[in-house]
């Protein structure tokens, strides 16, 4: 056998070695990370709760989901263990505080396109785009009724030849 029919199986166990290598070392710092938590921090559970750690056990963690509830959960079930600013800011809606040398950047882009001049000036004249309003328009008389010739059916020959 030569070295060209043997390279294809050598780059494919290659690739495999790499891939469960790096799938293990994600698995590890999840393990580690699980194996930190602390009373007291703040958890996301795989399922998408917000939680405090209220208690760790060996396979099991107590979570307070709330006043009065309590929940039992395993510790591979714990998705991530967030820092106390994060969990703040996503549970409480609390925000960190923020540096007086960094820009804020506005909600809305409504003062970035504001001029010197005042934006609510009322000697303007609206712009007219084709549209009536229902009260500018004159009240139509009543319909037009319907002539009996005008709904008279035709036999399928047209007048138009």
């Amino acid at each position: 056998m030569s070295l060209v029919t043997l390279l294809p199986f050598i780059v494919l166990i290659g690739a495999m070695f790499l891939m469960t290598r790096s799938a293990k070392k994600k698995q590890q710092a999840a393990a580690q990370m699980r194996n930190d938590m602390q009373p007291g921090s703040g958890v996301r559970t795989i399922g998408g709760m917000y939680a405090t750690v209220k208690e760790v056990n060996e396979d099991t963690v107590l979570l307070d989901a709330g006043p009065g509830v309590d929940l039992l959960f395993a510790k591979n079930a714990i998705g991530a263990v967030l820092s106390d600013d994060e969990y703040n800011r996503i549970v409480h809606g609390i925000e960190h505080d923020l540096k007086s040398d960094q820009a804020i950047v506005p909600d809305d882009a409504s003062s970035l396109t504001e001029t010197d001049e005042s934006a609510d000036s009322s000697d303007e004249t609206p712009i007219d785009l084709g549209k009536k309003e229902a009260a500018d328009e004159p009240a139509d008389e009543e319909p037009k009724k319907a002539d009996d010739a005008e709904l008279k059916k035709s036999d399928g020959e047209s007048e138009a030849k």
